[in-house]
């Protein structure tokens, strides 16, 4: 007999998801119950209560959110009842009572929490953090080895729970930006340090466990649909590439276009697209002239046999080199520049080093050729790229846009190419691989009436220009206000044409722009904030949501502090309540980033 499949509450329905967990087991239990009333267990469904378990999470861009989910999921078919929250809502969640917690998070900027966990580590990290002596807790990190202090929030997370006396139930796990495999592994040992004893089900039914049911993905009620996603991407046309930039310019920001139709993607204004590029032509071949090799040479991926040269251009990154890489050049060559400073205490001076090197700048260290079969698994796998989305749909069904900035400079003597922005500036031709990835947060304001202020210089401007036209095309009646910048108004004025029309119209209420070469003394898009705070304060007290797109190391930095200093001039607060002030915006969801 087929089994029957059971109805559900989309992702897509406005319920956060515990509502939307609790809905689920609701209509579980009722589809299942039959006619005397009584509920049988769906297959794979668990039958013992390991009881509560709180999983946490700090996220960014969505991942560590994607990942903390998957785990819930799992928790719930294996007999607990997980409780889900972003972190900033330890208080909610319990957390000082909880018996078990699972954290699982990013890290942003330099080894700092996610938005959606700075509350928490402020308050954790406080000499008023009380003892936690009753909690096993575990922790794992999401991180990018590119930079330096990798899994930096994970390790404070970890570090300073164990100095208040929770107990850890696992090590803490490490996950670069290819994540799935590792993520997995150690969840997969997490079950037992839990206590679990309940096998996970394979079924495509949801798993009850009273109000805290967790549903299957819709993906698995769905089977008999393509699914694109990060490991299988949509080929999608590419249907405008566009330069923005006027004569003059010294930058180069491309405007492209690009065909969802038969993908079943949707995406909403906030979300990243991602883009899976291949690596230039050129550099494959002078890597190839490295390694002493014709790139005909036949190589295993993924089980399957294929070309070096292809292998090179498709599969693995030729950026910045591994650690393991390092390490087995500096023992082919350890009279090179390289092998000294890979002393431990030496690693601001390789930081400093790497800062524009690549793989082929280490293989040219060694003057005997490192061997293909030593080599490929040195390197890292070709991660694809996330680009804030620049479009409504409503205003472009069927389509998706970007604002990306070609990378191009010369460094250490040879010209250097960002992979992915590249790749779509000459490489892509007419066909680009493609996902959408939802911010999870990074939305306009829900209340349509609400004012709204947006930082975004350069191709920080990416989301807004989709937020606009949202808002347009849903008649949202809110005050608009967009802070942007750039180098030369005269080059640099991305989208222009739309903005100025926008402003004309009374739409987009105020404009304030920012180009910094334009006169002697550099202005940026902070400079404007200041000089405007006492209405920029005004829009906040009338319930604005502020918003940030763009560099995390130094523009959204500057903007955070601007934005502190202007609620203390214009507000007449002191700095400690300014403090407190973003906070509850943050914890509200008035002020949301979007930074990388």
């Amino acid at each position: 007999m087929t089994q029957p499949v059971l109805p559900f509450i989309p992702e897509s329905a406005p319920f956060s998801l515990e509502q939307r967990a609790w809905l689920n087991g609701f209509l579980a239990g009722m589809f299942s119950a039959g006619a005397n009333g009584t509920a049988p267990q769906p297959n794979g469904a668990p039958t013992a209560d390991a009881g509560p378990l709180l999983i946490c999470f700090g996220s960014q861009t969505g991942t560590a959110e994607g990942v903390a989910k998957k785990l819930a999921k799992e928790a719930a078919q294996r007999g607990f009842a997980p409780k889900l929250h972003p972190l900033n809502d330890f208080e909610a969640a319990g957390f000082t009572t909880a018996k078990k917690a699972v954290i699982i998070s990013s890290t942003w900027g330099d080894g700092d929490a996610p938005d959606n966990a700075v509350n928490f580590w402020n308050w954790l990290k406080a000499d008023t953090a009380p003892r936690l002596e009753n909690l096993e807790f575990a922790v794992l990190g999401l991180g990018d080895k590119n930079y330096s202090d990798f899994c930096g929030a994970s390790k404070k997370f970890d570090d300073r729970l164990t100095a208040l006396g929770a107990k850890r139930l696992a090590s803490r796990g490490e996950c670069d930006t290819d994540y799935e495999v590792a993520a997995k592994k150690w969840m997969d040992g997490l079950w037992e340090k839990l206590g679990a004893s309940v096998a996970s089900g394979q079924s495509s039914v949801a798993a009850t466990n009273g109000q805290h049911a967790i549903a299957t993905d819709h993906q698995l009620l769905t089977a008999d649909k393509p699914s694109f996603s990060k490991t299988h991407p949509f080929p999608a046309r590419l249907l405008k590439n566009l330069p923005l930039n006027g004569t003059g310019s010294a930058k180069e920001v491309r405007h492209y276009e690009i065909a969802l139709g038969g993908s079943g993607l949707v995406y909403e204004v906030g979300d990243a697209l991602g883009v899976l590029p291949t690596n230039c032509d050129a550099l494959v071949s002078e890597v190839l002239a490295a390694l002493g090799a014709t790139g005909d040479e036949p190589v295993v991926i993924e089980n399957v046999v294929v070309p070096l040269r292809l292998a090179l251009a498709q599969n693995f990154e030729l950026g910045k080199p591994t650690a393991e890489l390092l390490a087995e050049i500096a023992k082919h060559a350890p009279a090179s520049e390289l092998a000294p400073l890979l002393a431990p205490e030496k690693a601001d001076d390789l930081k400093k080093w790497l800062y524009g090197r690549d793989v082929l700048d280490t293989l040219l260290l060694a003057p005997k050729s490192i061997s293909v079969a030593e080599l490929l698994p040195l390197l890292r796998k070709m991660s694809p790229r996330l680009y804030s989305i620049s479009s409504s749909p409503k205003a472009h069904p069927g389509e998706v846009h970007l604002t990306i900035g070609a990378v191009r400079y010369e460094k250490h003597g040879r010209h250097r190419k960002g992979v992915a922005s590249t790749f779509l500036a000459d490489r892509a031709g007419d066909l680009v691989k493609v996902f959408v990835n939802p911010s999870h947060g990074f939305r306009p304001p829900v209340n349509g009436d609400a004012p709204m202020i947006m930082v975004g210089p350069g191709t920080g401007i990416a989301p807004f220009r989709a937020f606009l036209e949202e808002r347009a095309a849903t008649g949202a009646k809110g005050k608009n206000w967009l802070f942007f910048g750039d180098q030369k108004r005269s080059a640099d004025f991305l989208y222009e044409e739309q903005l100025t029309a926008w402003q004309k119209s009374g739409f987009l209420t105020r404009l304030d722009l920012a180009f910094s070469r334009d006169q002697a003394e550099k202005i940026y898009v902070q400079t404007r904030m200041l000089e405007n705070a006492a209405e920029l304060w005004s829009w906040l007290e009338a319930g604005g949501h502020f918003y940030v797109c763009g560099d995390a190391s130094r523009m959204a930095k500057d903007v955070d502090i601007a934005l502190h200093k202007a609620i203390e001039t214009a507000g007449g607060k002191s700095a400690d309540e300014a403090k407190a002030y973003v906070e509850k915006m943050k914890s509200e969801k008035r002020y949301q980033r979007d930074v990388y």
